[in-house]
């Protein structure tokens, strides 16, 4: 089968109904969120902070879900118009605008504490018309330079992509070098077909490329004892919490306001009014 973007355009192949599909798949799901984790992790963000995150190619919000979770604040862009529809559906936290990531951003200067792209890299990979400005280098220039301009100094930008050839993984990292950026590819589980991954991992500023590339994960799928990625300790630290069901409490007073004020922004009616009742913690009931 071939593969998505060797197919259709991404606003042509993610329609109305490949939108829905693949965000009602249990299986995308998971893999999703596994790939979200570890971006998170490889971004290597400071530990009970809040920051602002760019999330490129947010889909219908599966990864924006996780960074909701984790307690960050993000905006995410898309191409496709109805994973954004999908996404509005699901009344995810984080800001929506559509943007081909190709024509390049927008943004102030130093704009996000950080960046992550889960399987949306290798679209820009092929070109759409026989026009220079649609050639991979072009928009790859044209993508790097100015999301390196709205990252913050120092900060990451990590992508999950699915290469094709080492060729291609040249061709992308020479060029975000070409636009400031320090970093590396890391791959994970490199021995085996099913588990294998490639990151992007992208540094500004601190050091720029003398900041160590983290180390992929070994193992045929799971993790091995030995050659574990250098935030493998904040790695099981994620999962114990999954396991026993703590998670942030991000549903207190102050994003119950903030939650209203978004549903007003997008013209939803009936929004309950504010007052201080707002967010009151009820007393049980036996």
């Amino acid at each position: 089968m071939s593969r998505p973007e060797l197919q259709a355009p991404p606003e042509i192949y993610y329609g109305d109904s490949e939108a829905k599909k693949y965000t009602n798949n249990t299986r995308v799901q998971q893999i999703q969120a596994d790939m979200t984790y570890r971006a998170l992790e490889l971004l290597n963000l400071p530990p009970d902070e809040p920051a602002f995150l760019l999330d490129i190619g947010c889909g219908s919000g599966l990864s924006g879900e996780i960074l909701d979770e984790e307690g960050y604040y993000w905006v995410g862009c898309d191409i496709a118009p109805s994973m954004l529809e999908v996404a509005l559906e699901r009344e995810v936290e984080g800001d929506l605008f559509l943007q081909d990531i190709g024509q390049g951003f927008g943004f102030r200067p130093g704009s996000f504490d950080g960046a992550i792209s889960i399987s949306v890299l290798q679209w820009l990979l092929n070109a759409e018309t026989s026009h220079p400005t649609s050639s991979p280098p072009h928009r790859l220039t044209r993508f790097f330079t100015t999301l390196h301009a709205a990252l913050k100094n120092p900060s990451r930008a990590v992508f999950q992509f699915y290469p094709t050839s080492d060729d291609q993984v040249q061709l992308i990292t020479s060029i975000a070098q070409k636009a400031g950026f320090g970093g590396g590819v890391v791959v994970d589980y490199p021995n085996s077909k099913k588990a294998r991954k490639v990151y992007l991992c992208l540094f500004v500023g601190g050091g720029g490329g003398a900041q160590q590339v983290p180390k992929g994960l070994e193992g045929e799928g799971e993790e091995a004892e030995e050659g574990r990625a250098l935030f493998e300790k904040r790695r099981e630290r994620l999962r114990a919490r999954e396991k026993s069901g703590k998670r942030k409490n991000i549903k207190d007073k102050d994003w119950i306001l903030r939650k209203k004020e978004l549903y007003r922004q997008r013209g939803k009616e009936g929004v309950p009014r504010d007052s201080k009742y707002t967010g009151r913690k009820r007393k049980a009931v036996f």
